[in-house]
């Protein structure tokens, strides 16, 4: 009996360690070194790049302060037209966007903040919402790139 128990035992520390992990999760701090880039130019440059390449990536600008350095932005709307004719289902699928821009010294900071937002709805009045933060390192890379360019460009005039 004691076996029994011994082999039992052993067999659920033996499986349960074997359980595969998750998607693997970023710490705060990793996030926010992706999501920032230093740049060696004033705000008064750095800010209306930062709107521009929201413009040229395809957002259009909901808002923006210079003052507090903060921009908000959405991309175009897609939606799933087949759902809604057969199912009467709506989906929806969005991209929102911040970029804080913050002036230290003499270095300029710029964090970008992507976010999937995706809902649904159906003729009975009921509806869903999920976003989902984007943390793909070549989105924000792509754009801290079209930042640099325009930032030069500004610049150089």
């Amino acid at each position: 009996m004691k076996t029994l128990k011994l082999v039992t035992i052993f067999l659920f520390v033996f499986l349960t360690g074997c359980v595969t992990q998750g998607p693997l999760t970023m710490t705060p701090l990793e996030i926010q070194i992706m999501q920032t880039r230093e740049y060696e130019h004033r705000k008064d440059i750095v800010f209306p790049s930062v709107i521009s390449v929201f413009q040229d990536l395809g957002y259009t600008v909901a808002s923006a302060d210079k003052d507090t350095g903060l921009i908000t932005a959405y991309s175009a709307s897609s939606s799933d037209a087949s759902s809604k004719f057969w199912l009467g289902i709506t989906d929806v699928s969005q991209t929102k966007a911040t970029a804080f821009v913050e002036e230290i010294g003499s270095i300029t900071k710029v964090r970008f903040n992507f976010v999937n937002t995706n809902k649904k709805s159906s003729y009975y009045g009921q509806s869903d919402q999920q976003d989902t933060p984007v943390l793909e390192a070549t989105i924000y890379q792509n754009a801290f790139e079209r930042i640099e360019n325009a930032i030069f460009v500004r610049s150089s005039n």
